[in-house]
């Protein structure tokens, strides 16, 4: 379950109520979650808890998709799968995935994601954007002169700016996702302490080792 609060029908302000609508058609999306695409769908009865963050979110998709942007759908949908990836979200690499193949990637790259730096399957710049993608998420956006003279030598300074907004803005949701269990993203912790067998008595091994010193 998700770590914060759902808002149901019944509480959802006439606008949300209406993307309710076209998500869940008249079910109460708490009470018989699901979406057509097969998520849960808990991502949006739990940005509603706060419908302003709602409303911005929503409007950040309109944004991404708008035919006003320059960026190629296909570069886009390369940030956003690989900063889902890197992020550790199964939501947003699981749906950006589907999104790669929607816009006319292959299989082949799809798969490719978590390891480009060895795939063959890439051209010039596409590598060029998902070098620039490991910066941004993984460094921080401390991103190297050479990566980044690279990715003008094929994209207008408009178009940087708008892959860079929208990858940052995925890495959000990424994180996000992770942070509340959202989706795909409601995951128990795997890096826990795996009991030995016969705890105790590997207990006092380890005691004994700790306390013969390196020495011994």
């Amino acid at each position: 379950m998700p770590r914060l609060k759902q808002v149901p029908r019944s509480e959802a302000p006439d606008d949300i109520l209406k993307l309710y609508d076209m998500l869940f058609g008249d079910r109460d999306p708490v009470a018989e979650p699901g979406t057509e695409t097969g998520t849960p769908g808990n991502w949006w009865t739990v940005f509603a808890v706060v419908p302003d963050v709602f409303r911005h979110a929503v409007a950040g998709f309109a944004l991404y998709r708008s035919p006003k942007r320059k960026i190629d759908p296909k570069l886009r949908e390369l940030g956003q799968t690989r900063a889902g990836y890197l992020r550790g979200s199964q939501f947003v690499f699981s749906q950006h995935c589907k999104a790669m193949r929607s816009v006319g990637f292959g299989e082949a790259q799809v798969e490719a994601i978590p390891a480009w730096q060895t795939a063959d399957c890439f051209s010039d710049l596409e590598r060029a954007v998902l070098a620039y993608t490991d910066a941004l998420v993984l460094d921080g956006g401390r991103v190297a002169d050479a990566t980044f003279e690279r990715l003008r030598e094929g994209l207008s300074d408009e178009e940087i700016l708008e892959f860079t907004y929208i990858t940052c803005t995925y890495e959000l949701h990424a994180t996000m996702s992770r942070a509340l269990r959202l989706e795909y993203d409601d995951v128990d912790e795997r890096v826990v302490e795996i009991p030995a067998p016969g705890d105790g008595a590997a207990l006092d091994v380890m005691r004994g080792v700790d306390e013969a010193g390196p020495e011994s």
